[in-house]
């Protein structure tokens, strides 16, 4: 009697793991254009959810757990497209103290590794920020991490996408064309820069995950009208048009920065802080003789991205304590 009980609990154990993997977030990458494809608003919505279970286990857990085998595979969708993280088998305990990496034998997936960790085998919390931001860059795009059934220029998802965040008239030729243009012309901006951030090659560059998943949480909290987007979008892209190629996600500060506010960019909050970045710009063009051109870039389009981010965030924070009240 007792065996039988462990085989129905066995059995509906495997039940309940092959209904979440069936969901997995690798079974909507990439799919055939029979299948129904997830919209948006529902990629945005993964997006921040697993980078929500991405933060709990670095600044909730203690001590701090670094994920080290994050990707689309392990990240299974439950109802309502809830996200879960699965298979923590590589998972190892993050620096406490004065250390700032953990050192161990290089062990992940190909195709999802940060360059650093891959290279000399020191882990810390931002290896899994790069991580994020394969998976992230697979929502948006509809492509896999690897891909050998691709041309040879497209196999990598990763240095695929390097060249055409450089050049922000290129963006729409990133987003999954199963969408058929259906998605925000802005919330595609602002979502390829959170995903460029996320894979920095220099990992002190990258934002932290609770910076992330602010900035994610505001574009999930976002719905559009997919009969206007069409609209909205070639409006977008008209005022893009006189931008120079080599203003992009990367090496250089955003052109036209109306296109990648929120929609509360009016606000002084704004305005204080939009004055505070051409003051910090400022800054680094009259020292630009002294330092590396391309790391002060990256290190102003971080500076501006996770910014952007937290006035989304504080926004939607603000948004939703009013509606409280009433």
């Amino acid at each position: 009697m007792y065996l039988i009980w462990i085989c129905k609990l066995v059995y509906a154990i495997m039940c309940l793991f092959m209904t979440f993997r069936l969901n997995g977030l690798s079974f909507l990458i990439d799919i055939p254009p029979y299948k129904e494809p997830l919209d948006w608003n529902t990629r945005m919505k993964i997006a921040a959810g697993a980078a929500k279970g991405l933060e709990y286990l670095h600044d909730k857990a203690d001590p701090p757990v670094i994920y080290r085998d994050l990707k689309s595979s392990n990240i299974l969708l439950g109802e309502g497209y809830h996200p879960k993280l699965s298979d923590f088998g590589l998972a190892k305990l993050g620096p406490v103290g004065d250390k700032t990496h953990v050192s161990t034998r290089v062990m992940g997936t190909y195709g999802y590794c940060a360059p650093e960790y891959a290279m000399t085998g020191q882990l810390t919390v931002k290896s899994d920020v790069y991580s994020f931001g394969v998976v992230f860059l697979e929502l948006i795009t509809g492509r896999k991490a690897i891909d050998v059934t691709r041309p040879a220029g497209e196999q990598n998802l990763v240095l695929w996408a390097l060249p055409l965040f450089k050049d922000r008239r290129k963006f729409p030729k990133m987003v999954d064309p199963l969408l058929q243009g259906c998605y925000p012309m802005r919330g595609l901006y602002q979502a390829l820069a959170v995903a460029a951030m996320c894979l920095q090659e220099q990992a002190a560059t990258r934002p932290l995950i609770g910076e992330v998943v602010t900035a994610l949480s505001y574009l999930a909290s976002q719905s559009y009208d997919p009969n206007a987007t069409a609209v909205q979008n070639a409006r977008i892209c008209s005022s893009t048009q006189g931008v120079r190629e080599d203003k992009g996600l990367l090496g250089c500060r955003f052109a036209n920065e109306h296109v990648v506010h929120s929609p509360h960019h009016n606000s002084s909050e704004f305005s204080q802080r939009h004055q505070e970045k051409k003051e910090v710009s400022m800054r680094i063009d009259v020292g630009r003789t002294r330092s590396s051109p391309r790391n002060l870039n990256n290190g102003l389009v971080r500076e501006e991205v996770v910014t952007e981010a937290k006035v989304w965030g504080e926004n939607l924070t603000e948004k939703e304590d009013k509606s409280a009240w009433y």
